[in-house]
């Protein structure tokens, strides 16, 4: 690995070393907007659901089934996509997925019942699955070849573009219709494909760096096996609130508490603005506090914060809450991946992120079921419950995953 061996001593400084950062900061710009492109895409579905669900006629119940085809296409796709990525490369598959991705938002619109919504989500699905996987693999690449702990801030960059996506949803939720706006989103989305393509392909990250560094093979047995699957409950517990925020927070304002469509499609902007501060923010915090205090720390907060968005009788309450549980949760998900990258190299991180996203895809339609036997704020209790478990397998784990991460910070 002698390429991949110059770049790693030029890194930390020298004279050598603006020469060789400049191709791993592209890089890092690169999968920047991607990640970005790809939370900017998915919160422009999201906010347009209310609208999607009245022009189809579907009920919670439903709803909800025609939500888990983007379940269905993403699990299905994230098996694949490891493999993928290990025969043409990750950012050749993240490109590619991007294409889909931008092509499938505009399908939704063009539905006029739940079963038909429920096929195209099917597609929509398999394209969000397969570039979050393959964005996440070559993260950890440029992640060692750094040797710095920016897995926070890419995916802080989601939630900026989850953000940015929300808000344009609420300014366009009164004017335009659900066709023309996702009509629009796929535009943007293949437009930033064309421009940050090929730069993402003219510096791919080296690979095999996680494993030279961990010193891990990817077949995962015993111990390792089963810490790196607590690493993947925590992900599923946490991204299960992220899924269940992107699909019924809008809904819970607006049928629940009698919110207007644009300052109802502004909780999940809310939610994306303190989930992108907190993990602007996560390097500082877990230099500071270490994985597990900010594991502990970050669901406790979220459950409060979802509690409060549950269960609070007034729209402002309910918005206070939805910004603090995305703070909470916004760092939970990058330290879990990173934890088990840490644990087992490449295949741990391929493994908490496929439980991960699973409980994204997973969370909206059992919300939906929930919200027709109870009721949707009841139903939005559970993401508060699992927030809550995610920080008790964090701190009871402690010990267990301690010197993993003693190694990682080394």
């Amino acid at each position: 690995m002698p390429k991949l061996n110059k770049i790693r001593t030029a890194v930390p400084g020298g004279p050598r070393g603006n020469t060789a950062t400049s191709p791993l900061s592209r890089l890092r710009t690169a999968l920047t907007v991607f990640f970005a492109l790809d939370g900017f895409l998915f919160a422009g579905w999201v906010v347009r659901i209310p609208a999607i669900k009245e022009q189809t006629g579907a009920s919670a119940s439903a709803l909800g089934l025609a939500l888990l085809g983007i379940s269905a296409g993403g699990v299905v796709t994230m098996t694949l996509t490891g493999r993928l990525c290990r025969r043409y490369g990750s950012v050749p598959v993240a490109i590619a997925a991007a294409v889909l991705l931008s092509l499938s938002i505009a399908l939704p619109p063009l539905t006029g019942s739940a079963l038909a919504l429920g096929l195209v989500l099917l597609v929509f699905g398999a394209a969000y699955g397969a570039m979050s996987v393959s964005l996440n693999s070559a993260a950890v690449d440029l992640i060692a070849a750094l040797g710095r702990p920016v897995m926070p801030t890419l995916h802080g960059a989601f939630s900026l573009g989850g953000m940015v996506g929300a808000g344009l949803g609420a300014l366009l939720a009164g004017g335009l219709s659900p066709t023309t706006h996702l009509l629009l989103l796929t535009g943007v989305g293949l437009i930033v494909t064309a421009a940050a393509g090929p730069a993402l392909l003219r510096h791919r990250p080296p690979t095999g760096a996680v494993a030279e560094k961990s010193g891990t093979s990817r077949r995962l047995t015993g111990r390792t096996r089963n810490l790196v699957l607590l690493c993947g409950v925590i992900a599923l517990c946490t991204a299960y609130g992220e899924g269940a925020m992107a699909d019924w927070g809008a809904l819970h304002l607006e049928e629940d508490l009698g919110a207007r469509p644009g300052v109802a499609a502004l909780g999940y902007a809310l939610f994306a603005l303190a989930m992108t501060a907190g993990r602007l923010s996560g390097t500082f915090l877990l230099e500071r506090l270490g994985q597990t205090r900010t594991l502990a720390m970050g669901g406790m907060t979220a459950a409060f914060g979802m509690l409060l968005g549950a269960l609070a009788p007034s729209i402002g309450l309910v918005l206070l809450g939805f910004g603090v549980a995305g703070l909470g949760l916004a760092n939970i998900f990058p330290v879990a991946v990173a934890r088990a990258g840490a644990l087992a190299g490449p295949t741990g991180v391929a493994a908490t992120s496929t439980l991960g996203y699973s409980g994204m895809l997973l969370g909206p339609p059992a919300i939906g079921f929930l919200a027709d036997w109870f009721s949707l704020p009841v139903a939005l209790t559970t993401v508060a419950a699992l927030a809550a478990a995610a920080a008790v397998i964090a701190y009871a784990a402690r010990n267990a995953t301690a010197p993993a991460e003693e190694a990682h910070r080394a």
